[in-house]
């Protein structure tokens, strides 16, 4: 056993290349099995096992900088650097982060979560080592799906002009989450089929050397003649021509090439790239099959692969005879690419696009039956938004899904292209609130701050799953920008007597009346919300509740009604509070001159929330049901002692 002996990357270079190779099927056991238990990232990491061995075999961190771009496969990283004996904890709450962490470790350079990000950040690092005068190699590790990412190309421009010594590993396995798409994915593969050259290149400048006298001159002038070839020909003529010397592709997997490359090329200077070829998911045949399935997972069986799953926590309580009826019916990302579906059988304009997150978003079944009406642009969520108005200035209906934390990359193209033009363009913002173990690299909690204040948009969100269907055909229909946000959850019906399912603009829906407070819910809390009126009312507190639906336009006349019956409003979200739903509340009282009004917000505090269940971030955060319970009783008692002292 060699894994149980590595506390830091020194006790792996006591090792023989021979001893790497079994240290390497050591790791993937280690995380196959951790991954199985806890969930997580697992194909990504069983890809890089070799190539995160060599690089700490070869190269000395801390001192010298590795930037691992997404982070999602830097679990090998981790157990090679003093976290082994952490690893049970393993994006458990208050463990150790599924990604890098600057804060965790000296040996996480950069912090990641998004992609794209690693080669600007190297190269910010670079220059200020030169700038401070220190000695250090910078490593950027960045797959072939985040080079689709347009940060990465900034990145490339910039370090090939200041021709900065730093080194970027393209790690190439043909994926990133969905299968790559595009002309870099395309320009790729034929560097991967271009043996001839390669062949080509060595036995030419070999024979032209050997040339008695002349033959190093001869080299060189056929080197430089090369160029006009080498467009056709040449590996990596695209990086070269943007400043970066080429060396590939290589077997990512070869530990004894790996380290041989990397111990060579630790003596250039300059801007170099690596080219690495590597399997996603190596080493555990159901992810060999199913690299795309087994990117993400949560917890399995590891002997067959299979799923366990895992009670949701909006399982019913003993409110149930109150709620009558709570009906999971799969995810709500399912429920969105179904209704979109359905509404495009009747509707030719209506189109998808997504950012190399078809599965993700539940896109699935809309590309089986409109595979000509989807557009998958990589992972590029501003290009996304940009072609997306350009869609639908010529009429169209573009449907973007993107992630709640990934529609931040595109708030300028959001404002600039869609709002400022009133372009019909509808953002499904999957994964809002709090989204569990990816912790705040994931978390959804800032679209409606970041969205809210732009003219133009109208913004929906949620409480179940027939809902989100109703706002969907609503917002095709609108002739004009429209986000919809909804979680990372299973998709519940709430079937109240006399609740109308019906969407109109504006308007959202009183679901139990009340007059000693106001509960005004959005989306994913309303059922929470619920609950907690239900055991306040067994105590004889009467606290009304109404589903907000709507973040813009707000429904001015249940809002105002609401506050005036009761005196007292709280209003529940699961995301930021600073600048928020809570706060576009607290707008429209003041507008209205209602000074007398007592207003508490629930939500998301001014932080950062750490990774962990879901159930138990909720908690923390104060927004489940037994939360707003004691906080709404709390906040009574102590309105009503205000108000009889006053």
């Amino acid at each position: 056993m060699y894994l149980e002996n590595i506390e830091s990357p020194a006790d792996l270079k006591k090792l023989t290349i021979e001893q790497l190779s079994c240290l390497a099927d050591e790791i993937r056991t280690a995380v196959i099995e951790r991954t199985a238990l806890n969930g997580g990232h697992l194909a990504s990491n069983l890809g890089v096992v070799e190539l995160t061995i060599a690089l700490h075999y070869i190269f000395d961190s801390p001192h010298d900088k590795f930037i691992w771009d997404v982070g999602h496969q830097s679990y090998v990283h981790k157990l090679l650097t003093g976290r082994q004996k952490l690893f049970h904890t393993l994006r458990k709450h208050g463990g150790i982060s599924g990604f890098p962490k600057i804060s965790e470790s000296a040996y996480d350079a950069f912090g990641t979560g998004h992609s794209s990000t690693s080669i600007s950040a190297a190269l910010g690092i670079a220059e200020a080592r030169d700038r401070l005068n220190e000695k250090f190699k910078v490593v950027a590790v960045i797959g072939d799906g985040a080079l689709s990412g347009g940060l990465a190309f900034e990145g490339l421009n910039h370090a090939g002009h200041l021709k900065k010594d730093m080194i970027v590993i393209l790690n190439d396995n043909e994926m990133s989450i969905s299968p790559n798409v595009g002309a870099v994915s395309s320009y790729l593969s034929k560097i991967l089929t271009s043996d001839f050259y390669k062949k080509f290149k060595k036995e030419t400048k070999a024979f032209l050397e050997n040339i008695p006298r002349i033959g190093e001159l001869v080299a060189r002038i056929a080197l430089k003649a090369e160029g006009s070839l080498k467009g056709f020909i040449l590996p990596g003529a695209l990086f070269e021509d943007l400043g970066f010397n080429y060396i590939g592709p290589i077997d990512g997997h070869d530990i004894m090439l790996l380290t041989e490359t990397f111990k060579r090329i630790k003596e250039i200077s300059g801007p170099l790239i690596i080219h690495v070829v590597t399997q996603k998911g190596r080493g555990y045949k159901f992810s060999e099959d199913d690299p795309c399935g087994f990117h993400g997972v949560g917890p399995f069986v590891k002997e067959t692969g299979v799923s366990i799953k895992i009670e949701s926590s909006c399982a019913l309580d003993d409110t149930k005879s109150r709620l009558q009826k709570l009906r999971p019916c799969s995810s709500m990302s399912g429920v969105f690419g179904r209704a979109l579906t359905s509404l495009a059988e009747n509707d030719s304009r209506i189109s998808a696009v997504t950012a190399a997150m078809k599965e993700g978003t539940g896109l699935s079944c809309f590309a089986e039956k409109f595979p000509q009406r989807i557009y998958d642009v990589g992972i590029a969520e501003g290009h996304a938004v940009t072609f997306s108005a350009g869609l639908a200035t010529r009429g169209l209906k573009p449907v973007i899904a993107v992630y709640s934390t990934f529609i931040q990359r595109a708030v300028d193209e959001v404002v600039h292209d869609v709002c400022l033009q009133n372009l019909p363009v509808v953002f499904a913002i999957d994964r809002a609130g709090l989204v569990g173990e990816d912790g705040p690299t994931h978390h959804g909690v800032f679209d409606i701050p970041l969205l809210r204040s732009i003219p133009n948009i109208t913004m929906m969100s949620p409480a179940d799953g027939s809902e989100l269907a109703a706002m969907l055909e609503l917002a095709l229909n609108l002739n004009s920008p429209c986000a919809i946000r909804y979680p990372r959850a299973k998709a519940f019906d709430i079937d109240l007597p006399g609740f109308k399912r019906e969407i109109a603009l504006g308007k959202g829906a009183l679901l139990s009346d009340g007059s000693d407070a106001a509960i005004i819910a959005l989306g994913n809390m309303v059922l929470p919300a619920l609950k907690a009126a239900f055991m306040l009312r067994e105590e004889g507190l009467h606290v009304a509740v109404a589903d907000a639906r709507f973040i813009k336009p707000l429904d001015e006349e249940l809002i105002l009604g609401l506050a005036t019956r009761t005196g007292k409003i709280i209003t529940i979200e699961d995301g930021s509070i600073a600048g928020g739903f809570g706060s576009a509340v607290l707008e429209l009282l003041n507008k209205s001159g209602m000074e007398n009004v007592s207003v508490k917000i629930l939500g998301i505090g001014d932080e950062f929330v750490e990774h962990g269940p879901q159930a138990l971030l909720m908690q923390q955060c104060g927004l489940d049901e037994g939360s707003i319970c004691n906080t709404v009783r709390d906040f009574v008692s102590k309105t009503a002692t205000v108000k009889k002292a006053g």
